[in-house]
């Protein structure tokens, strides 16, 4: 990538984010005073990127920018407001996520080498309800469709084995993802060992760490080096869940009953206060004795894991 390529995409990614606090502030703004009809949806009245390229001529980078800045308002804006939802314990609106591949896809038609619509939008369609459609089958569709484009883009065939590893829990697919993106020019050395532990131990929490860790010392932006940190704290709050629910495991030994709330673990003198979650919000205790984040915390959803059993009271 030219200097001037890297600045022109540097602006894009500044203005994007911009544009996305800006017209989820607005939008909520508008909703509030003028609640939308239940049937209103956004469409996208040209879907084929071959015909909008061939339409955009000369200037089919400049519309790939636009639908990039576009792709990441629609994100952003569906984003915040299910969110909300979810909150509320709102049914899901459906056909929520139902423009996001259609718009990846003319953005990545119109500039096939936009290497930050490719891996941004991965994420995007992989992950689950309410923060995304949950679609990673969709996100390795657009990543393959950048292979296809540069075979040997290493980045592309990495991201496909972390959508195989942390959505789709397909651990020998991602071992087989690390290792072809081992082998291809310019890769780093930890791609080969990190495929190698996936295949052995995949899905176990610290080689979670290990991939996180990897990602966050070798990414490229400072977007996904925050993705990356944000995952690693997520994982953080999984050892933090473990360890509460081992301590009401321990007061219902002793109780023989169920604590009412996280006071009654305070006042047993088993806990210090009211735990907080790495990002500042209380956890959550249920009535069957289940420690869970809270819907309302930065860091919800959390990676999904084989359920653990609570331990039968003594």
């Amino acid at each position: 990538m030219t200097t001037s390529s890297f600045g022109s995409t540097a602006a894009t990614v500044v203005i994007a984010i911009v544009l996305i606090a800006g017209a989820a502030r607005v939008q909520a703004v508008r909703e509030a005073r003028y609640p939308p009809p239940t049937d209103a949806r956004e469409t996208l009245y040209l879907r084929s990127g071959t015909t909008v390229r061939r339409l955009a001529g000369a200037y089919a980078s400049l519309m790939a920018d636009a639908y990039w800045v576009r792709t990441l308002q629609y994100y952003g804006v569906r984003k915040l407001r299910l969110a909300k939802e979810a909150a509320a314990n709102a049914p899901p609106t459906p056909e929520s996520y139902e423009l996001l591949y259609p718009m990846l896809d003319l953005t990545t038609t119109l500039d096939p080498r936009f290497n930050i619509a490719y891996r941004f939008g991965s994420v995007f369609l992989s992950e689950p309800y309410p923060s995304g459609p949950g679609r990673p089958d969709l996100a390795i569709a657009l990543l393959e469709k950048g292979l296809r484009v540069q075979p040997d883009k290493w980045g592309y065939m990495q991201d496909i084995g972390f959508v195989h590893y942390w959505y789709d829990h397909d651990y020998r697919a991602a071992a087989e993802a690390f290792r072809k993106a081992s082998e291809m020019p310019g890769a780093p050395w930890w791609l080969r060992s990190l495929a190698a532990t996936t295949l052995a131990t995949g899905g176990d929490r610290q080689s979670s760490k290990l991939m996180w860790e990897s990602i966050r010392q070798s990414a490229e932006t400072d977007w996904l080096r925050g993705d990356a940190e944000r995952r690693l704290t997520q994982l953080r709050a999984l050892d933090e869940i473990d360890a509460l629910e081992r301590v009401v495991t321990d007061y219902r030994r002793r109780a023989g009953q169920t604590p009412a709330g996280w006071p009654a673990l305070v006042r047993a003198g088993m806990l210090r206060g009211l735990p907080l979650d790495p990002a500042g919000t209380p956890y959550e205790l249920s009535p069957d004795a289940r420690v869970t984040l809270s819907r309302t915390s930065p860091l919800s959803p959390l990676p999904t894991e084989p359920a653990r059993e609570i331990a039968p009271v003594r």
